[in-house]
């Protein structure tokens, strides 16, 4: 049996796991609101208004399971998600046809919305990744879209095809209200009642939020013009990222745990006992393979 859906040596372990992930997500969903369709649903069958931060976790939660859980807890997560997902359908007030959530073309957008962040986002913090793990990441995240109901060959499966996807559907994607109104609430979310106890804390969001907005592609920027526009915003950005990136693998585990569901917390437990019983060494959040065992000689 596999221990994880993705290897331990993977490049998806090395993104996935990088505290870098809070601002690339929120990213990923300033990214994926700019399409209007996408929005809409998501404006109208979720709690996306009521609870932006719940869907953020609910987002981490995926990433985690669809990482570091065991195949059997991702695909049970994969046949959950898809079942609401085929439940559920919106109006688009701009034509009056209704869509399904799950409509192939808005699912290929989330997720590549998502990877494009997670990879450009990790890597600007300072995650040192060659260009040919660049690729390979795209290929293994790939496999992650199977558990939306995806097949392989419906995403792209390298970094030079993920940018012509991102170049190609552009000229769809705009402003809506509801978009807008989606990143105010990521600059400055409510915090859930789950996660009253950190309720003190929220102003140290503000930077998250920020970075989040600033990392976006400069054409996104200037359609939202919600944050304003500084000479040399760009080599500030890269520069506080890394600041963040470090400060934030500063924190006792025990601690940043308390940022994630406790669904979430309890699979990265699971993963760890099973890496530990497979030989693999665990210290300061990495992992080391087990060395390869030598056949007894005669």
């Amino acid at each position: 049996m596999e221990l994880t859906v993705a290897a331990p040596e993977s490049v998806t372990w090395k993104i996935h796991l990088d505290r870098m992930m809070w601002v690339a997500g929120v990213r990923a969903l300033m990214l994926q609101a700019l399409h209007p369709l996408a929005m809409r649903g998501v404006w109208q069958r979720s709690d996306f208004r009521d609870d932006p931060t719940g869907r953020l976790l609910r987002t981490a939660h995926f990433v985690a399971v669809t990482t570091y859980g065991s195949p059997e807890e991702a695909r049970a997560l994969g046949e959950r998600v898809q079942r609401v997902h085929r439940s559920l359908a919106f109006t688009d007030p701009d034509t009056g046809r209704t869509h399904r959530v799950d409509q192939h073309d808005l699912l290929v957008w989330v997720h590549c919305a998502e990877i494009s962040s997670y990879l450009e986002t990790t890597v600007r913090a300072g995650l040192k990744l060659s260009p040919a793990e660049w690729d390979r990441y795209v290929d293994e995240q790939s496999r992650t879209a199977e558990h939306v109901g995806l097949d392989r060959d419906d995403v792209p499966r390298d970094v030079a095809s993920l940018r012509r996807y991102l170049a190609g559907v552009r000229p769809q994607l705009r402003v809506t209200p509801e978009a807008e109104q989606a990143v105010r609430f990521l600059l400055w979310p409510d915090v859930p009642e789950r996660l009253a106890r950190l309720a003190p804390l929220k102003p140290l969001w503000l930077p998250v939020g920020a970075l989040s907005y600033f990392t976006l592609p400069a054409w996104a920027r200037r359609a939202y013009r919600i944050l304003p526009e500084v000479p040399g915003a760009s080599t500030v950005t890269t520069e506080s990222l890394r600041l963040l990136r470090a400060g934030l693998h500063s924190i006792p585990e025990r601690y940043y745990d308390q940022l994630f569901d406790e669904a979430t917390v309890a699979s990265a437990d699971r993963a760890k006992q099973r890496l530990t019983e497979a030989g693999y060494r665990i210290d300061d959040g990495g992992f080391r393979a087990p060395r390869p065992t030598l056949a007894a000689r005669p």
